[in-house]
Parts: C-alpha cells; sequence; structure tokens
C-alpha cells in the first residue's frame, strides 16, 4: 500500500506546480537585465546608416528603448502611445528595429508618424539577443548610468505607460 503513496505524492506535487504555471502572465516574465548595465551595442542609425548611435550617446539621461518592427502588429497597436509621449517631450524615445528591412521600417515611420529620436537598425537581432528580447515590442527603462530599470513584454498599454513607466521616469529624473 504505501508503495503506492509515493508515485501519487510527486504526481500531487506536479499537478500543483503546473496549476500555478497556468496562472502566470507570460508578459510578466522578469528579466535578468533589470538592475544591472545595458548591454553595449553601436549600430546604424535607420535614417542615416552611415551613422551610428550607442547607449553611450545617451549617458547621463534617462531614456526608453523601444523594441519595433514594421511586420509587427502588436508594434502598430502599441504605436499611438509612443507618437502622443514624444510629443510631451517627456522623455526620449530611442527605437530598435529589429530582424526588418530599412525601407519598410521607414516606409512604416512615414505612414504612422516617428515618435523616436532615431532609430537604430538590428536587423540580424544580435542586440536583441543581448537585451533578451523575446519578440517585439518590447520596451525597456534605461537611467541616467545606463541601467536598466524596467522592462515590458509585449505592447505598452496606457495604463502601463501611467502606473509604472511614467512613475519610473519622474523618479529616475528626481521630480518624485
Amino acid at each position: 500500500m504505501k508503495r503506492w503513496l509515493w508515485p501519487l505524492g510527486i504526481f500531487m506535487v506536479l499537478v500543483v506546480f503546473l496549476g500555478v504555471g497556468l496562472t502566470l502572465n507570460p508578459r510578466e516574465v522578469p528579466s535578468p537585465l533589470i538592475g544591472k548595465a545595458a548591454p553595449p551595442f553601436q549600430l546604424p542609425q535607420l535614417h542615416d546608416p552611415e551613422k551610428t548611435f550607442s547607449q553611450k550617446d545617451v549617458a547621463g539621461k534617462v531614456w526608453l528603448l523601444n523594441v519595433w518592427a514594421s511586420w509587427c502588429a502588436p508594434c502598430r497597436e502599441e504605436h499611438p502611445i509612443w507618437v502622443d509621449l514624444a510629443k510631451n517631450n517627456v522623455v526620449p524615445i530611442y527605437g530598435l528595429n529589429y530582424k526588418d528591412k530599412r525601407t519598410d521600417s521607414i516606409a512604416w515611420l512615414q505612414r504612422y508618424g516617428d515618435p523616436y529620436v532615431l532609430s537604430v537598425s538590428d536587423s540580424q537581432g544580435r542586440i536583441g539577443i543581448d537585451y533578451g528580447v523575446y519578440g517585439v515590442p518590447e520596451t525597456y527603462v534605461i537611467d541616467k548610468q545606463g541601467v536598466i530599470r524596467y522592462k515590458k513584454i509585449g505592447p505598452v498599454t496606457p495604463a502601463v505607460l501611467k502606473e509604472k513607466i511614467l512613475p519610473l521616469i519622474a523618479k529616475l529624473n528626481g521630480d518624485a
């Protein structure tokens, strides 16, 4: 009789773990990069490939890095939020154009508006790997010391912007 209790107990533990796992939100995956320096990069600018941009160019500033692509439907969903935020000059927004064709990306920005101070082209996705990109869109809040303070997987909603991103930016800028 005791021989059946061990497999039953192990099965019950697995069922509990599965049940807990099914209740988790995959968009809330904690990033191991939170609290660590943003991975270094130097990429060609989307609009002027002869020029490059790196995270060193924004040292001493709080900024957003938004990973996007013209082929990404959720990017289109969140894009009006970035356009509105850029109009208010709350924080500089930089785009990381991920695994995309330059011509398609530029056409997409011309059609929907360009909220970015500038975008860089990560056509091979190598920098995306360094940043732990699961898929587009993803957004990072990076502080004045170049440390990643927040990562949002998936499209940013007005609620996330208002409740998480903007208060964090204010805090990092010393406004809160």
